[in-house]
């Protein structure tokens, strides 16, 4: 899923992610209920007429960008300065249930206490235990909810960090209240690939196999293919986007940065494994030249192209899946980017 924080992927429109085959976007629920505020959202028809976006819109509950910002926290919820003017704000299950409610995004995530992955034990229990308390007010919430029940569906949060024991039991305690799908959450925040998939693999199994199972958050080819080996099936990251801003891009042969002196006069596609790229018209020479005078167009091109790499390997990954050869496709991953 393409993240676009503030109900836009950076340098490009809704008209581009439709285009791409984007079938999901992101946006976040802090940043929306900050500016423009969620009532304006509801006013304007919500967030698909808002942005102009017809397929479907994921709100994250803005756990993460919350606790990044260090608030003030207790068993109710959490208390906030926002990034734009420094005023004080409070988010409770509750109330995020309802704000999520009034944007109207096709999926809203529950509240959930995110710290590090490698954090210690006491941080990481406390976490699960506030996830557990927010996400049974969280899921009454919204049950309760004069719309958001009948239009919406709202995932679960399993936190507990790199501690696989934390794991089992936010994973047992969120399925037992019935959400319609399930997050991977607290992962992909410090530790490396090796605890990352020690965390994963202790909680997915417990996850049901007909709900949606999503991992905030992964971006990287091999932890994509690794997730998907153990049972996921959701993601969103922003590190296509990102990447393509400072000039590295992504193709089937692994990463390289544009800005390399050696691209100075190279008539080369951007993506030589791949004559459909969106960006492939013009020359990684022009392109780099772009990029060495901060035309905001080479961003934008780039974009595109990291955007629509991902998707593609998403649909590789799955078509291969269905032919029974994604361990080809596994091993073809590991080959050009696990180095």
């Amino acid at each position: 899923m393409p993240v676009g924080t503030r109900g836009a992927v950076r340098h490009l429109t809704s008209a581009d992610l439709e285009a791409l085959g984007a079938e999901v976007i992101l946006a976040n629920t802090y940043h929306l209920m900050l500016r423009p505020g969620a009532e304006i959202i509801s006013e304007l028809g919500g967030i698909h007429s808002f942005v102009d976006f017809n397929n479907h819109v994921l709100t994250d509950s803005g756990g993460y960008q919350i606790f990044s910002l260090k608030p003030r926290i207790d068993d109710d919820g959490a208390t906030f300065k926002s990034t734009y003017d420094g005023s004080e704000h409070r988010l409770t299950p509750e109330k995020a249930v309802n704000v999520q409610a009034l944007i109207g995004a096709d999926i809203q995530m529950v509240l959930d206490v995110c710290p590090s992955a490698v954090a210690e034990r006491e941080v990481l229990r406390s976490a699960v235990e506030r996830t557990a308390l927010w996400a049974t007010r969280g899921r009454r919430a919204f049950l309760e909810h004069p719309s958001a029940a009948r239009h919406q569906s709202q995932f679960g949060i399993v936190q507990g960090g790199a501690d696989e024991a934390l794991r089992v039991e936010s994973a047992e305690r969120t399925v037992a209240l019935g959400f319609d799908g399930y997050a991977v959450g607290g992962l992909s925040v410090g530790e490396d690939r090796e605890q990352m998939l020690a965390g994963l693999e202790a909680c997915i199994d417990l996850l049901p196999r007909d709900q949606p199972r999503y991992f905030m958050g992964l971006g990287d080819p091999v932890g994509i293919v690794e997730s998907v080996a153990r049972g996921v099936d959701m993601f969103d990251c922003v590190l296509p986007t990102r990447l393509a801003r400072h000039g590295t891009v992504l193709t089937d042969e692994g990463k390289y940065n544009l800005r390399r002196a050696e691209f100075a006069d190279s008539d080369e596609p951007l993506d030589r494994s791949w004559s459909e790229s969106p960006a492939n018209r013009w020359s990684r020479g022009y392109l780099r030249h772009l990029l060495a005078t901060k035309e905001p167009t080479a961003a934008r091109i780039l974009t595109l192209h990291n955007l629509a790499w991902l998707l593609r390997f998403m649909e590789q990954m799955s078509l291969a899946i269905n032919a029974s050869d994604f361990e080809i496709f596994r091993h073809r991953v590991h080959d050009a980017w696990g180095r």
